[in-house]
């Protein structure tokens, strides 16, 4: 198998402050680049029976206004889809406490080279005081790293096995660690404290690679 943590590396990761209509949110923010044009990633995004080949089953009515939800996780509504560039989503763990948009995911795409995209991922959103400080942005990046890094087994015909195959594997746990490091420094370059960082990424390891039984 290729080296997958070559592949963590390839991520670019940075960590800012925004702003949504529900109230001060964080922004955790990824790019890469895929050996493959615009349209194809961009299927692989989008496409419902592709979906769950690198990332989860999805179901619902799948267009502009309409809603998504994702197996066992997030689910929301398609504000923006503007093929093969740009799709915007909101991002609802469970029912949604009220009308104003606390979590949004907005996916851009644009061609890099001859045949290559350059994916950037932004997921904003208003996170519990308290779960900030304790996992930082970690706590949604280990996901997103694991997510890209699924899209590009895709495109690059690799198969990753099986989510239950996947917690054990030494390898995908060496790569939640990476990620988890690669988060407490982006997160450092906002100027927290080397010792809030890595309470940061010790939570975050602990909780993405705990002990195996």
């Amino acid at each position: 198998m290729k080296d997958l943590i070559t592949e963590m590396d390839a991520v670019r990761r940075s960590v800012r402050e925004g702003k949504l209509p529900a109230g001060d949110a964080h922004v955790v923010a990824l790019s890469r680049t895929y050996p493959a044009p615009p349209e194809e990633v961009w299927d692989a995004v989008t496409n419902p029976e592709r979906i769950p080949r690198w990332f989860l089953p999805v179901s619902g009515d799948l267009r502009l206004g309409g809603t998504y939800q994702l197996e066992g996780n997030a689910g929301g509504e398609i504000r923006v889809c503007e093929p093969p560039r740009r799709l915007l989503v909101t991002w609802v763990m469970g029912e949604p406490e009220g009308p104003e948009d606390a979590s949004i995911v907005e996916v851009r795409l644009e061609p890099d080279g001859e045949d290559g995209t350059r994916l950037d991922l932004e997921h904003t959103a208003v996170v519990p005081p308290e779960m900030w400080d304790q996992f930082g942005p970690g706590a949604v990046g280990v996901g997103w790293d694991l997510a890209l890094l699924g899209l590009w087994a895709n495109l690059t015909g690799l198969e990753l096995g099986s989510p239950e195959q996947l917690d054990k594997d030494p390898t995908i746990r060496e790569c939640m660690t990476t990620s988890s490091r690669a988060w407490g420094e982006a997160l450092a370059t906002t100027g927290a404290s080397a010792d809030d960082v890595a309470a940061k990424v010790a939570a975050t390891t602990a909780f993405y690679v705990p002990p195996l039984d």
